[in-house]
């Protein structure tokens, strides 16, 4: 199964405040700091036309009445896992796909609680009951193919529920349009289109080593996809191991020099090695990222490079991202920079070199977190974390970009 949540940060609102359940309501970023998008809108919301990332402005022009709630990450977080707790009553199989949706395997525990659409609707119920949100769910033979039920069918059902067995894939998804299949974004659309592909069937029906030869393995993914062919299990552990991490920023107003957009790219830097050191990684390789204002003529670029020794000290990876930055930034205005180390190894045993000051660094650090451990992100500052282009005093009071 795929259980995926209605409008999620919207619903939790409603839930929250019940004296908004019959009034068109959206979550919004903060529109200062040019965060000021839909992140989530109400079914009711959406019948004035208003769609996710439009900009608040946008939505409002469709309806002034409309109500604005500033996003509650921590809130929404809290509202997700207790739905993960929920969904374990009923199996151990339970692996997070994202905030607001989770796969969940029931095979095993059919024999108690009975067959599947029946077991999918006391789930929902038993959500609904205890967080007031509203959660739909697709029924399948795989994880790919029970994504497809909830988004194409589940979704669009009355009961918020669809169960598509194996031998009805390809009467079920062929006919749909090709961007309706999970893994096919904008971009994807456009290339399989110009293909002469606008269908999950006509994907199917292409020679496969015809998109093997255009994609390599990726090609070969898109077939099986097609097919209704997914190997993958639903595993909790998924994301136990982490292969990279990393933070972005978008900055509250335009960048135009090197000295402003130091700043972030240090508080990024500080907040990635922060994260490495909190799990025992060391990262050997570092990515710089940037994003130009235009968004309509996409600029900056994604590089990265191979530092000398792995490390998790703040300022000897800030000097390979001041580096990269250096080389590749074409010198027009920044309106997002992201800074990602990955490449890890534990920091208990590594390598030692020739004059490493691995260990000074290390010990250095480990008192400042220490210090913002016990008291508090802004416990403790780099001096230029306050000036005009620090951002790590707003950021303090964040989660993923969002307010608290």
């Amino acid at each position: 199964m795929l259980a995926d949540c209605q409008s999620f940060y919207a619903s939790v609102e409603k839930a929250d405040h019940p004296q908004y359940r019959n009034r068109p309501l959206i979550v919004a970023g903060d529109r200062e700091r040019r965060s000021g998008i839909v992140l989530a809108a109400c079914p009711l919301a959406k019948r004035y036309g208003v769609t996710t990332a439009e900009t608040l402005g946008s939505a409002l022009a469709k309806n002034p009445e409309m109500v604005v709630m500033r996003p509650r990450m921590e809130r929404y977080i809290a509202v997700s896992m207790k739905i993960t707790n929920i969904l374990l009553r009923f199996t151990d199989l339970v692996e997070p796909y994202s905030i607001d949706e989770q796969h969940l395997d029931v095979t095993g525990s059919l024999s108690l609680f009975g067959e599947p659409l029946a077991l999918a609707h006391r789930i929902q119920q038993e959500i609904k009951r205890e967080t007031g949100i509203y959660s739909r769910f697709g029924i399948s033979y795989n994880k790919a193919v029970s994504k497809m039920a909830c988004d194409n069918f589940a979704k669009k059902n009355a009961n918020g529920l669809y169960w598509l067995p194996r031998e009805q894939t390809t009467q079920a998804l062929w006919p749909l349009p090709i961007r309706q299949m999970y893994m096919v974004g904008s971009r994807m659309e456009r290339h399989l289109k110009g293909m002469g592909i606008h269908t999950i069937g006509a994907l199917a029906n292409t020679p496969l080593v015809q998109l093997r030869q255009r994609w390599g393995i990726n090609g070969e993914v898109l077939w099986r996809l097609a097919h209704g062919l997914d190997d993958s299990q639903v595993d909790p552990g998924s994301h136990a191991g982490e292969k990279s991490i990393g933070h972005e920023m978008t900055l509250p107003r335009d960048f135009y020099s090197l000295q402003e957009v130091a700043v972030p790219l240090l508080e990024l830097t500080e907040l990635v090695c922060r994260r490495c050191r909190e799990k025992g990684y060391m990262g050997g390789v570092v990515m710089v990222s940037c994003r130009g204002i235009d968004l309509d003529h996409p600029s900056g670029f994604h590089r990265q490079m191979k530092l000398p020794d792995p490390t998790n000290a703040t300022k000897q990876v800030y000097e390979s991202v001041m580096a990269l930055f250096g080389r590749h930034w074409d010198h027009q205005p920044i309106r997002k920079v992201g800074v990602t180390l990955s490449g890890f190894i534990q920091d208990d045993e590594y390598q030692l070199t020739l004059f490493d000051e691995r260990p000074k660094y290390q010990a250095l650090e480990k008192v400042t977190d220490e210090i913002k451990r016990r008291f508090g992100q802004t416990a403790i500052l780099r001096a230029a974390s306050l000036t005009t282009s620090g951002q790590a005093k707003q950021r303090a009071e964040m989660i993923g970009g969002h307010y608290r």
